[in-house]
């Protein structure tokens, strides 16, 4: 593992997350610089190493976890185990965060919940994403994604008018979820400097879910109505949806009158200006349905590839509706580096997707791919802890690590 580079060059974190919300969170911070040190279950580690298939051709490796886990160091310890939470412990002493996504208390019960630390560390920074917080009635529930989602809102808003509700097609629960545990960690950091004071970091699924209902959220608390399923339509703007063109589909989104203006006088639809119920964009929204029939027919009369170019060359928002393999084989895309090639442990040259993040002045780094399980127990006790190759190879006698 190269040095990092990043922001967060300095921090030390240990990771007692799994599967994807604090997976995600982790390595946000690991791409930023952070060292993560993650504990995995000896013999079967995160789950996700098993949410198979796909492999990577030629591996054992799921792509599942490859996609949330590079810039990592994987130590195997049985934290159910006394000598196993001694170990954790240990590396405790040199670390600045903790993060976790264990059920509310379950970590306490082997010592390592953030009121039996906090005194100990009193600059540990100790971040917790539950599905539901450290309080309230649902507090003791497990969390998952497609769980959130249906409590969270979401589903009732995605779906078809009429038709069932809908999840979305990734866990956005749990990346929400990781990232905003990514933000309150950077805060607790920034308090830390200034006071040399750690504190308890408790994020919810359920939570962040709620914050991110964004404009339908409000919509709700500003008229106490249900905001009705819409299809791939806006809620508050029309035309802002998808249309079938000649050869596919195609998403127009015209966010404002003079777009709309500039749209009918282009493309032979001048009379609609004249018509009251297409005059304004509320008045569109109240009359979306014959805004989509009326210009259905249009946007049939043109390819896919023809619209883009249309309404591009007249700064009309609009793109056509890819599959992954369009994304990434997308001009775009490729400008902007989103596929990284890793060397992987197995000899495999693998693929992830980058982070997003562009910082001009230290960019997120790419140190290491995703680790097999337990690839760095050895070199993480000796280096952290001063500990040789025989008490190592002891601790994997006994099942510790």
């Amino acid at each position: 593992m190269s040095q990092p580079s990043g922001p967060l060059k300095g921090l030390r974190v240990l990771d007692l997350t799994r599967v994807l919300a604090g997976p995600t969170c982790t390595q946000m911070l690991g791409d930023l610089g952070a060292e993560i040190i993650k504990i995995e279950k000896p013999d079967s580690g995160d789950d996700t190493r098993g949410f198979a298939p796909p492999f990577w051709p030629e591996t054992k490796e799921s792509a599942y976890f490859l996609g949330v886990n590079r810039n990592k160091q994987s130590v195997t310890v049985d934290i159910a185990k006394p000598e196993g939470q001694a170990l954790v412990h240990r590396m405790l002493e040199h670390c600045d965060i903790l993060a976790e996504n264990f059920k509310v208390g379950a970590l306490a019960k082997y010592g390592l919940g953030y009121e039996q630390l906090k005194a100990k560390y009193p600059r540990l920074i100790y971040c917790s994403i539950t599905g539901f917080g450290q309080t309230g009635p649902y507090a003791p529930r497990p969390g998952y994604d497609a769980l959130i989602q249906a409590m969270g809102g979401i589903m009732s808003l995605t779906g078809e008018p009429g038709g069932s509700p809908q999840k979305a097609g990734v866990p956005v629960a749990d990346l929400f979820a990781g990232l905003y545990g990514c933000i309150g960690i950077l805060a607790a950091v920034n308090h830390r400097h200034a006071t040399g004071e750690g504190q308890h970091i408790d994020i919810g699924m359920l939570d962040t879910h709620v914050a991110w209902l964004a404009n339908q959220g409000m919509n709700y608390l500003a008229t106490g109505e249900n905001p009705p399923r819409l299809g791939n339509q806006h809620p508050n703007i029309s035309p802002y949806q998808e249309f079938p063109t000649k050869d596919g589909y195609l998403i127009l989104a015209v966010g404002n009158d003079p777009t709309f203006e500039r749209f009918c006088r282009n493309f032979g639809c001048e009379h609609l200006l004249a018509d009251e119920r297409f005059a304004t964009n509320p008045k569109r929204v109240a009359n979306r349905d014959l805004v989509t029939q009326t210009l259905t027919p249009v946007m049939k009369s043109k390819t896919t590839t023809e619209w883009v170019e249309a309404l591009e060359a007249l700064k009309i928002g609009c793109g056509p509706i890819n599959t992954l393999k369009d994304v990434f084989a997308d001009p775009h895309v490729k400008a902007r580096d989103m596929v990284v090639t890793m060397q992987h442990a197995t000899g495999k040259e693998i693929q992830v997707i980058a982070n997003p993040v562009k910082l001009s002045a230290t960019p997120p780094d790419y140190r290491s791919p995703p680790p097999v399980l337990g690839e760095h127990s050895e070199s993480v006790l000796s280096r952290l802890l001063g500990m040789s190759a025989a008490e190592v190879a002891a601790l994997r006698e006994k099942g510790i690590v």
